[in-house]
């Protein structure tokens, strides 16, 4: 995942787009957004409705961000954030994939530690003192955690006006955020239909709620996109996916993408413009069904 990399791979995935870790830096949230054409071209001139929300949960108040067509009531959808959490980049993203016709909840899965933003852009994890403040933060997002987490916001979308519970729900994630969507799945199977996880770490381990070892708990149909760099370390994790997903009869696309770790996301070293495209009508194609 993104805590995995090295400085000196983070120094060649920014060489990629022209840049050094200061230039990366230094260029801010502002400047790293500039770049976001594709999903601001998804979001197009569609007439969106968006707020910051609270949502209770058995462990305190989550804040988080809904956006939605701003007429009628349309299929339910929960972000999961990457390591640096809600911030713009990822509101960018909600809003593109509502302007598609859904109602887009982005959490805040940090908030039993912080409210959001926790850091502003992927670059300020790392920066100096970056992992140190986010390691006992992500510490306290135990599998029996997100659980909790993944039943309260679910529930907090189906009783919001602007989703049709006629639908099932979606649910996608990136980075640590990948897993989160199975754990969601499994956690209200009968209400989420569809689980996309871009470039997640941890799906596949030993552990009894393992999410690989959750899916035949779900009704879901997924989709997992695998970095080429994460497939090179656990080249084995695709094919284990494969075999859990047919033996829960679950339908999966699992592809590894010709990009590394954190390619969807605009503020991070690795974004692919172009990748990111096919990864977001992908997750189109999987939402569709709903």
């Amino acid at each position: 995942m993104c805590d995995d990399l090295t400085p000196q791979h983070i120094d060649t995935l920014l060489a990629r787009r022209g840049l050094t870790r200061r230039s990366f830096a230094a260029l801010g949230t502002a400047g790293m957004l500039a770049g976001c054409g594709s999903m601001r071209a998804a979001a197009g001139d569609a007439a969106l409705a968006e707020r910051s929300v609270s949502i209770s949960t058995a462990d305190g108040v989550c804040d988080g961000f809904l956006v939605h067509p701003a007429n009628g009531a349309h299929p339910g959808v929960l972000m999961w954030p990457d390591i640096a959490g809600l911030r713009e980049v990822k509101r960018i993203m909600a809003r593109a994939l509502a302007a598609q016709g859904y109602a887009v909840l982005v959490i805040n899965p940090y908030y039993r530690s912080a409210p959001a933003p926790v850091f502003n852009s992927i670059s300020e994890v790392f920066a100096d003192g970056g992992m140190d403040k986010v390691k006992p933060m992500r510490a306290l997002l135990t599998p029996a955690a997100i659980a909790r987490d993944a039943t309260a916001f679910t529930a907090f979308l189906d009783g919001n006006a602007a989703v049709d519970r006629k639908r099932k729900l979606g649910t996608y994630g990136f980075c640590m955020g990948g897993p989160f969507t199975v754990r969601t799945a499994a956690a209200a199977p009968d209400r989420v239909g569809a689980a996309a996880s871009f470039h997640g770490g941890g799906l596949v381990g030993t552990e009894p709620d393992s999410p690989v070892r959750l899916l035949s708990r779900t009704k879901a149909s997924y989709l997992f996109a695998i970095a080429r760099n994460d497939d090179a370390k656990q080249p084995a994790d695709k094919d284990a996916l494969r075999t859990a997903a047919d033996a829960a009869h679950r339908p999966a696309e699992i592809e590894v993408y010709p990009a590394d770790h954190g390619w969807c996301v605009a503020d991070a070293p690795a974004w692919d413009p172009g990748a990111a495209d096919k990864a977001f009508e992908r997750m189109l194609a999987l939402f569709a069904n709903l």
